[in-house]
């Protein structure tokens, strides 16, 4: 069963690539081919978790949700420690009793760490601040391949005490990479990883000075890389973010004014600037 449940998360993540395609590009010519693997995939499963998935899948775009310290990550109730265990035994699929959707237990995945966790009486932060800070801002990124860049955005994200376990979250992010490039026009790319449970959607911001190539076939240079970890609660809203990301360096003088800056306060400065309009 445990094959018929890493077949759903890859199902998924085929999902909600097609999603973000769909975001940032507008569709694009790799719509159709993601359209025919879900197809192919959702063809694949046994047929009881194939009517499952549908229905699921109707009401919301995670069908399948880890379990983080006996919680449902999708809606956060406590599960019963027998259904954990059930879970991660992983003989049948088991659903959370509270939101349905389907259950599996990471054996060891990257977290949100506490110190950098906000309480929930301090004040709702506003526009980008709420996802990100000076101390992940890096204006000149050493790196000049693809990988270096997430790697090194990604590093950046631990030392300053946002998540642990970086080397799960880089494999992670390059296996998403690998799936379907995260590059897009205008010199942007927006590499991620989903359920890094305990804490929010986080972002660090990377500036390539001479550009790197982010997909073997890019014909464009990558300039911009927000790096991003999602909590699969956030999944939703990561979207949104990434339309008002796309929104806002659509516009040159957006990507000239954060592409001026050399230092971290500025480019802070600058990126709060910029997306004022755009990210609520």
């Amino acid at each position: 069963m445990q094959s018929v449940v890493n077949h759903l998360i890859q199902l998924q993540e085929l999902t909600l690539i097609r999603d973000e395609q769909k975001v940032a590009q507008g569709g694009g010519e790799y719509l159709e081919q993601l359209n025919a693997s879900i197809a192919q995939m959702a063809g694949e499963l046994p047929r009881e978790i194939g009517v499952m998935f549908e229905k699921l899948h109707k009401k919301n775009r995670i069908i399948i949700t880890p379990i983080s310290d006996g919680i449902c990550a999708a809606c956060g109730m406590k599960l019963p420690i027998s259904q954990v265990q059930a879970v991660r035994i992983a003989k049948s699929v088991y659903n959370c009793p509270n939101c349905a959707r389907m259950l599996y237990y990471p054996e060891s995945f990257p977290r949100h760490i506490g110190i950098k966790i906000a309480r929930r009486s301090d004040p709702i932060k506003p526009g980008i601040s709420r996802f990100s800070s000076q101390t992940l801002m890096i204006p000149k990124l050493e790196s000049t391949d693809k990988d270096g860049v997430i790697r090194e955005l990604a590093y950046k994200m631990e030392f300053e005490g946002f998540v642990d376990k970086v080397e799960k979250l880089v494999e992670a992010a390059l296996r998403r990479e690998a799936i379907l490039s995260t590059a897009v026009d205008h010199g942007l790319a927006f590499p991620h990883v989903r359920g890094v449970e305990g804490g929010g959607l986080t972002l660090a911001l990377g500036i390539s000075r001479k550009g790197i190539k982010f997909a073997e076939s890019a014909k464009a240079i990558t300039h911009i890389v927000f790096f991003i970890v999602i909590p699969t609660a956030a999944s939703a809203f990561y979207l949104k973010l990434l339309s008002g990301l796309t929104q806002t360096f659509m516009n040159a003088e957006a990507r000239r004014a954060i592409m001026a800056e050399k230092e971290p306060e500025k480019l802070w400065k600058a990126f709060l600037k910029v997306t004022r309009g755009t990210i609520k």
